[in-house]
């Protein structure tokens, strides 16, 4: 079975990498913003951070699966928005609005939800759920740590300026729920929806992994 990873995200597709899965990386080319603002306006609200991470996460899905015919492959789309004081905090995109988020957070707490969407090329069917991690950074960071780090790019394209498995792990006090959740793709809630389609999770792994497998005694 092969899964399709409908994410341009390198911490997912690392994530999987070391599940011993080597997925089919498909980016979408789904107007994220667009996407909320049409939600948004539908609802005559704006969307709370775990309702718009899912509708990304099937959005993403939805347009990649569009452009593939019926196989044997799952395709996977996932989002993720860190939230504290009530506000809703995406990718920063510049160094300026990194260090500032920085600033603001260290010492405090916030949650990171993830939303994921898996559609089954078999039959079309899709399936979702959502998942959150409490995430509380060191209150020690000093102006240098920060603009050190803000520096290697690394806070600007991901989810509340920060990563866990990268270099603000060392920033990180605590975590509070599953932490690949914090990365950006919940592996057992990955593992549920496989599941929940009738598949194996080792059929996922590389053919290598596979044929290592060894009969239940």
């Amino acid at each position: 079975m092969r899964l399709v990873l409908a994410s341009t995200s390198p911490a997912r597709l690392a994530l999987l990498r070391a599940a011993g899965i080597e997925p089919d990386v498909r980016p979408s080319e789904v107007d994220e913003p667009a996407a909320v603002r049409a939600a948004e306006e539908a609802a005559g609200a704006p969307l709370p951070a775990a309702e718009m991470v899912q509708l990304l996460a099937r959005a993403k899905a939805e347009a990649v699966a569009a452009t593939l015919p019926r196989s044997d492959a799952l395709v996977l789309g996932g989002d993720s928005a860190f939230v504290y004081d009530g506000r809703i905090h995406g990718k920063p995109g510049t160094a300026e609005a990194a260090l500032r988020r920085w600033r603001e957070q260290r010492g405090r707490s916030g949650v990171l939800h993830s939303g994921h969407w898996l559609i089954d090329l078999r039959d079309g069917s899709g399936a979702g759920v959502g998942t959150s991690a409490l995430v509380e950074f060191a209150d020690d960071l000093d102006d240098d740590e920060l603009a050190a780090y803000v520096a290697t790019g690394e806070p600007l394209a991901v989810a509340g300026a920060f990563t866990i498995d990268g270099l603000a792990g060392p920033f990180v006090r605590r975590i509070e729920g599953d932490p690949s959740t914090v990365v950006g793709l919940s592996l057992p809630a990955l593992r549920d929806l496989v599941r929940a389609a009738g598949v194996a999770w080792p059929d996922l792994w590389r053919p290598e992994l596979r044929r290592a497998r060894r009969p239940a005694l």
